[in-house]
């Protein structure tokens, strides 16, 4: 389930944005982290409440400070996309709480229910990264070392001109 998340997320929020200058490691590790809660069962991480409270911290931490913002805007953004892909939009009372209550905290992870689907998107995210790491020449060593110390992409490689993008 680590490898669906964060290869889908990464793909999904490049294809959207298609900006370089994100910083896609922490898009990915957004996107991840709903799944700590595995050991309890649903939990806040699954709700709404988290990536937005988690929106309000990086945009209030980050006044004046466009390119920490930047960076750090990949985290909420890959918790938003972790809703979508594990289903939980579709669980209202867990979706919207507080708002539906607390009845959905504990229940097992969407992510458990998928039975060998689990297994065919883990293939799903082992695909997209392979295919990202090839889209965005990460097999050079110097665009990985980038990639590895920023979490950015090289703008020659994703298609963007120097003065584009976020």
């Amino acid at each position: 389930m680590i490898l669906f998340y964060a290869g889908v997320a990464w793909v999904a929020v490049w294809t959207i944005f298609r900006s370089p200058a994100l910083d896609y490691r922490l898009v990915m590790l957004g996107a991840v982290l709903p799944v700590v809660e595995l050991p309890l069962g649903t939990g806040p991480l699954h709700t709404l409440l988290a990536p937005v409270v988690a929106l309000i911290v990086v945009m209030a931490v980050t006044q004046r400070k466009r390119l920490v913002r930047r960076r750090w805007l990949g985290l909420p953004i890959g918790m938003f996309v972790h809703l979508v892909l594990d289903g939980s939009i579709a669980r209202p009372e867990l979706f919207w709480w507080p708002l539906g209550g607390a009845g959905a905290f504990g229940q097992s992870l969407p992510e458990l229910s998928a039975g060998i689907w689990l297994l065919v998107g883990e293939l799903i995210g082992l695909g997209a990264l392979l295919w990202a790491v090839g889209r965005f020449g990460l097999d050079d060593a110097d665009r990985r070392r980038r990639f590895l110390h920023t979490g950015q992409l090289d703008r020659t490689i994703a298609g963007e001109e120097p003065d584009a993008g976020c």
